[in-house]
């Protein structure tokens, strides 16, 4: 009884992966506006009925896509600092900014798609159970930076917000736009500005 009830835990979770997956590539190739539900499931090749078990419209699974990309680009980052010998709290925080805005340059679709709402991988209500790999929780990692560096900062998760704005929306602008100058030849004012919001 046990595996047949993980077996159609299992289908499941399959389905809303591929619910996923096929509006992620519709939403990048045709664009929200110009894909329906319809196309989505016929995509996934699955019944329609089966698209709202999972969301309530399209509108809810790009919103969650977003928050899942941006979550996984998170993770990344997490991973590339741990990898690195840095130990220094600010430049820490400057990698992670780098990786972003490298990860945003080789990939424009997936910045695109994500925008400025970077900060929704971070701060929305879904939780971090309803995703199958181990996401670790960026603000939980940045408050034990905190502790860790004895950095006294007041309301560390409105400071993070704050920065992940504003590594977001300079790279949509920059990159994408070459706003008010191209990304190369802002960093360096961007990530001054980073260490400026921590060091307050």
């Amino acid at each position: 009884m046990l595996n047949i009830k993980s077996k159609v835990s299992e289908n499941k979770q399959i389905k809303k992966e591929n619910l996923l997956a096929s509006a992620y590539e519709l939403f990048i190739r045709k664009g929200v506006n110009d894909t329906s539900i319809s196309d989505i499931t016929d995509n996934a090749k699955v019944a329609k009925g089966t698209f709202y078990l999972y969301f309530i419209d399209k509108w809810d699974i790009y919103e969650k896509l977003i928050i899942e990309r941006s979550r996984l680009l998170f993770e990344e980052a997490l991973i590339n600092i741990n990898n690195t010998n840095i130990t220094n709290f600010e430049e820490k925080i400057i990698i992670l900014a780098d990786y972003i805005i490298n990860t945003f340059k080789n990939n424009i679709d997936l910045l695109k798609f994500i925008g400025k709402n970077l900060s929704l991988g971070i701060y929305n209500n879904l939780t971090y159970e309803e995703y199958n790999y181990q996401y670790n929780n960026i603000k939980e990692n940045f408050e034990k930076e905190l502790q860790t560096y004895n950095k006294k900062i007041k309301d560390p998760s409105s400071i993070l917000f704050i920065i992940i704005q504003l590594i977001s929306s300079t790279c949509y602008d920059t990159i994408l736009n070459c706003f008010p100058t191209n990304i190369d030849s802002f960093k360096d004012i961007l990530f001054e500005q980073v260490k400026k919001i921590i060091s307050q």
